[in-house]
Parts: C-alpha cells; sequence; structure tokens
C-alpha cells in the first residue's frame, strides 16, 4: 500500500474510533510527537502509550475531540503530510483550529507521528495542565 493511502486509512479510522484498523496501521514502536505545553504534550513511545494518552484526551473532552476535515495528503518519499481540522469541547471551551499531522511510514506502518497545530495556546488553554 502506498504512504499515501496508508494515511488516508489512519484518518479515517481515527475519524469513526476504528480501533482494529488503527492497531493495524500504526507501529506497536511508533514515537507520536505531541505538541505544545499542555497535560498531553511531549514524545510518547509504543501504541500502548500513545492509546492511554488517545484515551485520555477523549475523556477530557467528553468524547467529542475529532478530526473533522482532511483537506490534502502530501507525500515526499515515506513521509506523508495531512492538512487537517480538528475540534473539541469541554467545559465551556472549544477547541476549533487548523493543523497538520506529519506521518513517517516504515514497513507500510505509521513508525512517527508529529504534530503541528495553528493556535498553540487555544489548545494548551483546551487541554489544561
Amino acid at each position: 500500500m502506498h504512504a499515501i493511502e496508508i494515511a488516508k486509512t489512519y484518518i479515517q479510522a481515527a475519524q469513526t474510533g476504528d480501533q482494529a484498523t488503527l492497531g493495524r496501521v500504526i507501529s506497536p514502536d511508533v514515537v507520536w510527537h505531541q505538541p505544545g505545553h499542555n497535560q498531553f504534550s511531549g514524545t510518547h513511545r509504543g501504541m500502548a502509550a500513545v492509546g492511554q494518552m488517545l484515551g485520555q484526551m477523549m475523556a477530557v473532552s467528553n468524547g467529542t475531540f475529532a478530526i473533522t476535515r482532511a483537506h490534502h495528503y502530501m507525500a515526499n518519499g515515506d513521509w506523508v503530510a495531512v492538512s487537517i481540522e480538528f475540534a473539541g469541547e469541554r467545559d465551556g471551551l472549544t477547541l476549533q483550529q487548523a493543523g497538520v499531522d506529519l506521518l513517517h511510514i516504515v514497513d507500510g506502518k505509521i513508525a512517527e507521528v508529529r504534530l503541528f497545530s495553528s493556535d498553540p495556546a487555544q489548545e494548551d488553554a483546551f487541554w489544561g495542565q
């Protein structure tokens, strides 16, 4: 499967909560770089740690956090950049902004994820310390 197809499969699975597909396309040894200065920021290593972080994000946002749109998929060898929009709500706060997901595909699986936010201060305020 081409890198862009893997990225599209990942985004669709993330949008629909398809855990089985996520487990199939993300490496168990994934290195995930979460941006900002909030409780989820930093580098998370391994699918178990990433899954725990994503579960906590869903809990904090009462299940509202989502990738609401994926615009463009751009490849450079085994790297894919995806232009996205994401949103969520919690305790009267709204998170809504554009971002970029940068995915490194190795042996048909996502081995590294770097996320970029267009409004890091808004995201930090939303997730909190």
